[in-house]
């Protein structure tokens, strides 16, 4: 008598191999949306250098005196309200230097430097930040800036 065997053959397994790689070639892409996440990180990354460069001028303001609402930090010009930075493209945005060729760049300020500076993913208006720093106080205080990152989320920047 002859026992027969059961299983599957070369072709068979190969074939569901195939199969099985197509479906993952268009699978992944849905699952893994890796573009977003590297957009919030640059937005991020960004928040970062400007709340630096705020502190990096502050410290330089404290130790010596603006001149004229200037300080020069690594040969740049920076202009200042107080002991920090403008919200201007020639305050932080000089000093934490941030291009318009990367980023959407507004900035809404007064003659006196005080306002918000906005920083925006290219084509992607609703993943931003702001640096907002208000004019200084009848005492002559300068009230530290603020940053608002809300609009740094999955769902804003994709």
């Amino acid at each position: 008598m002859k026992k027969q065997q059961g299983g599957f053959t070369m072709i068979e397994l190969i074939m569901v191999i195939v199969i099985l790689g197509i479906l993952a070639a268009f699978a992944l892409p849905r699952f893994a949306d890796f573009g977003t996440d590297a957009q919030v990180a640059t937005m991020k990354g960004a928040l970062g250098s400007v709340k630096s460069a705020s502190g990096i001028a502050h410290a330089q303001a404290l130790l010596k005196a603006p001149a004229d609402s200037k300080i020069k930090l690594e040969g740049i010009e920076i202009t200042m309200i107080g002991t920090y930075p403008t919200a201007t493209k020639t305050g932080i945005g000089a000093a934490a230097q941030l291009s318009e060729q990367d980023f959407s760049i507004t900035d809404a300020t007064g003659t006196s430097g005080a306002g918000t500076f906005e920083v925006a993913a290219k084509g992607k208006a609703a993943c931003k930040f702001t640096y907002t720093i208000a004019a200084a106080g009848t005492d002559g205080v300068q009230a530290a800036p603020t940053y608002n990152a809300e609009g740094l989320t999955v769902a804003n920047c994709k």
